[in-house]
């Protein structure tokens, strides 16, 4: 081999050595600047937690207000359960209540109530609207001889202590019950007490007043609302008589 061939092939595998020394080199660099930029990180963590901390235990009552709240969270979440067994508990006892269990319900849990209730007379179409826009109808359902009910809901978390039910409740179900849902018995209904002038409007107007009292008969028996209310419109086609009905569909006492 000639000496120029030699030296072509020294300087050939120059460069190959010295790439293969560069790259451990970079590989470091690489790792180095890695590990730079975590500590860089930890330390502006570290700072933030600590900032975050001084400003905490300059401003306390922040910590106060956060923990009240957390506080109160908790207690909803656990009232919530707790009425939500109760509420599953009732159910499993065949729709049968006590008027403190309704006197301690949320204003929508006795609309569900009353919804259930006509279901269990045998309204299968029972449904909840209650809410906002609702026009005066909280449960709408269609009993076995086809009267369309339209019922309003008044609850009241003190009972009989709470405020009474007055002719202006009366006058929104008298003007949206019947334009505006088609009911044939347009019904309200409160766990409380109704004023005198508010029944004599609901006499005037052909309109059902089911107070605590007769609330008390309806959901602690198997007797439907129509048995219990006086002057209900007659049916509107025949039907078979339901299981522990009475014996006139359309007639019965008002409180």
């Amino acid at each position: 081999m000639s000496p120029r061939t030699r030296k072509g092939r020294a300087v050939a595998r120059r460069p190959m050595g010295r790439r293969r020394i560069r790259r451990p080199a970079r590989r470091r660099q690489r790792g180095d600047d890695r590990l730079t930029g975590l500590l860089v990180a930890a330390v502006i963590a570290v700072a933030l937690v600590v900032a975050v901390v001084n400003w905490l235990l300059a401003h306390w009552w922040i910590l106060a207000v956060v923990g009240v709240l957390a506080v109160l969270a908790g207690s909803g979440w656990l009232y919530h359960k707790h009425q939500q067994a109760r509420w599953e508990a009732v159910r499993a006892q065949g729709l049968r209540f006590g008027l403190s269990q309704l006197d301690s319900l949320h204003h929508s849990r006795f609309e569900d109530v009353v919804r259930d209730l006509m279901h269990r007379d045998g309204c299968p179409d029972a449904v909840r609207v209650g809410g906002g826009g609702d026009l005066g109808a909280d449960v709408k359902a269609t009993d076995p001889y086809g009267r369309r009910w339209v019922i309003q809901c008044k609850h009241r978390r003190n009972g009989l202590a709470g405020s009474a039910v007055g002719t202006p409740d009366l006058q929104v179900l008298n003007g949206t019950a019947r334009q505006v849902h088609g009911a044939d018995v347009a019904v309200i209904v409160t766990n409380g007490r109704v004023t005198a002038p508010a029944l004599k409007f609901a006499e005037q107007q052909r309109l059902h007043v089911v107070d605590r009292h007769t609330l008390a008969a309806w959901v602690s028996g198997s007797r439907p609302l129509w048995d219990l209310l006086r002057a209900v419109p007659p049916p509107r086609k025949p039907t078979r008589r339901l299981p522990g009905q009475g014996a006139r569909p359309h007639s019965g006492r008002e409180r």
